[in-house]
């Protein structure tokens, strides 16, 4: 049974210390948000299209939940994995300041593992919210299927995943809407309440160039460096 000096020590060393730090401004935001002096919807955007957390969380599967429940999930999970990291193995190494480089790559490691999983418990949970209807925000990503209810622009959709939940869709004009197809929601009109959406194909094409062209700019970039 660890003491409370030795959990004080753990938790206020270098990397479970960013960590300790993350989790007390988490819990801090979530008594914010039970006493209302804080919105839920914190870092949704109306669209994915700037480049925002909102699109980068959406991008890496974090769909359907508020940005700052996979947050808290992310950080926490990560938490518990350098925490035990800490525990099994830096505890017991006289590292000086190499522990710093080692803790770097540490926090990354954690992020990336706990990352698969966050998202695969942000998909099991995203069904309970799809009810409210004060976080319309969190639906961006979702994909739907085309209804056949049609009054001029707009269009009847229901969720891939959860049926029984229905939206509505606007349509710009020139674009068609073919009832049963599937489409991705990008962008939320508040005055509408109503999405616009993407066909499904072009928004997956659209993810694969982007991270294509990011992978590019990356590697320019490093050529430049290299060479000057």
């Amino acid at each position: 049974m660890m003491s409370m000096n030795t959990l004080t020590q753990l938790a206020l060393s270098f990397p479970m210390v960013v960590f300790t730090l993350l989790i007390a401004l988490i819990a801090l935001y979530w008594l914010l948000v039970c006493v209302r002096l804080a919105p839920l919807e914190l870092f949704e955007r109306d669209s994915l299209r700037d480049d925002s957390l909102a699109s980068a969380m959406v991008s890496l599967g974090f769909i359907g939940v508020p940005i700052m429940l996979s947050l808290t999930l992310l950080v926490v999970l990560s938490g518990v994995i350098i925490f035990a990291i800490e525990v099994a193995v830096l505890q017991h190494l006289a590292l000086g300041l190499f522990r710093v480089p080692l803790g770097a790559v540490l926090i990354w490691a954690a992020v990336a593992l706990a990352s698969p999983v966050v998202a695969l418990l942000c998909r099991r949970l995203r069904r309970h919210f799809h009810g409210y209807s004060q976080l319309p925000r969190c639906l961006l990503g979702e994909t739907v299927v085309v209804g056949a209810v049609e009054e001029g622009p707009l269009r009847d959709a229901v969720l891939v995943d959860h049926e029984s939940h229905h939206l509505t869709l606007r349509i710009k004009a020139g674009q068609e809407a073919i009832p049963g197809e599937r489409r991705v929601l990008v962008k939320y009109l508040r005055d509408q309440d109503a999405y616009r959406s993407v066909a499904e194909h072009d928004y997956l094409d659209a993810r694969a160039r982007l991270v294509k062209l990011k992978l590019i700019n990356r590697d320019r970039q490093r050529e430049r460096l290299d060479a000057s």
